[in-house]
């Protein structure tokens, strides 16, 4: 596993859950974290959890349903100027569960790609070809176990291409020191979860972390389960 100490990381969505724990886990291996949420307010309470840990935190805010908010996001993290080496593409949202499959607005199709989907692609072709340029990086994209759950189509949908387009990105730098990767968290008692999943949060360490801190010869382009 390679060394933390001093890289920075940007991780979406890290004002709870699985993204909290995510920047916890990095902090812990010494690596700076850059906390995003929808609200300039929204990650106090994982700033707050941070301070123990002798890294830099900074903070920023915007949504990721649109084309102007995550290019603010994008010019936020420019504003810091400090390299981006791991992009953890937490972030994403799950439409409303329909019993009648059938019922599915193209809003709720268009929210789910904007979000999951295009959202993480604008923020990889902001930041992975510095990574590039700079001979280092680590990209992990969120995707989703769901499976053969119709009432849930969009999200899940959209969660497949997540993977796909890890694929296709891994690919296109395959002979570079730019890992582009895919992680499963598993059902875990979240917002988005539930209480009703079987693991805490928690959980998700440390297997979250493995596809951040693969060597040089480390694969691109798979997917990885946090609690497999």
């Amino acid at each position: 596993m390679i060394n933390m100490q001093g890289r920075n990381a940007l991780i979406t969505g890290s004002s709870r859950g699985v993204g909290q724990q995510i920047a916890i886990g990095l902090a812990q291996k010494g690596c700076n974290v850059i906390v995003h949420s929808r609200t300039k307010n929204g990650c106090a309470r994982t700033i707050q959890m941070l301070k123990e840990y002798s890294v830099s935190v900074y903070s920023i805010f915007g949504e990721l349903f649109d084309e102007a908010s995550v290019h603010k996001v994008i010019r936020q993290c420019n504003a810091l100027n400090i390299d981006i080496d791991i992009l953890y593409n937490n972030a994403g949202m799950m439409v409303p569960y329909q019993n009648d499959i059938w019922q599915h607005s193209w809003e709720s199709w268009m929210t789910s790609m904007k979000t999951n989907v295009f959202a993480m692609y604008t923020l990889c072709a902001a930041f992975v070809p510095k990574m590039e340029e700079r001979g280092f990086g680590r990209v992990v994209n969120l995707i989703s176990g769901i499976n053969k759950t119709p009432e849930l189509a969009p999200y899940g949908a959209s969660k497949w291409a997540v993977i796909k387009l890890t694929e296709d990105l891994a690919s296109k730098y395959a002979n570079t020191n730019v890992k582009i990767n895919a992680l499963d968290p598993g059902w875990l008692r979240t917002d988005m979860g539930s209480q009703d999943a079987p693991d805490p949060v928690e959980a998700v360490l440390p297997g979250a972390l493995v596809p951040a801190l693969l060597e040089e010869d480390g694969v691109s382009g798979e997917s990885f389960e946090a609690l497999g």
